[in-house]
């Protein structure tokens, strides 16, 4: 493997209210499902801010950013890359408990999602979804003390 690869560290959170999760649909350069609101990470932007700013730019909500649940790396060859840099890709994303403090539900403009809603956690394994999903409802679920899911 190159040592020449790119990092993108990111903090989403794991919204549930009512029996529903709250969740962003992603769509990119042809690929899209439904994802944790959250996303990359301002230049010296603490992570918990971080996660608050971008549930507010995907959902319209403020937030609460409470425990961190876990980290979730991903990693990604530079030929399955969506930006065509060829540069190996890896996603460090830390995962935040949150809660809604504030806000009506709005659609993001210009950005990565087109929408927001609150799903019924019943019905998420029939949703298109991006892995994370499943990532933190396993990570809300099991809580690893040391962050990292074992593999099954």
């Amino acid at each position: 493997m190159s040592m020449q690869f790119d990092t993108r560290p990111a903090a989403y959170g794991v919204v549930i209210r009512d029996g529903a999760i709250l969740l962003a649909y992603w769509k990119q350069d042809g690929k899209e499902g439904w994802t944790l609101p959250g996303g990359g990470l301002d230049l010296g932007e603490h992570p918990v801010d971080g996660c608050r700013r971008e549930i507010q730019e995907e959902t319209g909500y403020d937030a609460d950013i409470g425990a961190m649940l876990g980290i979730d790396v991903g990693h990604w060859p530079g030929e399955e890359r969506l930006d065509g840099s060829g540069r190996d890709f890896q996603a460090i994303r830390l995962v935040y408990e949150a809660s809604i403090t504030g806000g009506e539900l709005t659609h993001e403009i210009d950005g990565s999602t087109t929408h927001a809603a609150w799903v019924p956690l019943g019905k998420v394994p029939g949703l298109n979804r991006v892995s994370l999903v499943d990532i933190g409802l396993r990570l809300l679920s099991e809580r690893p003390l040391n962050g990292k899911l074992q593999t099954p």
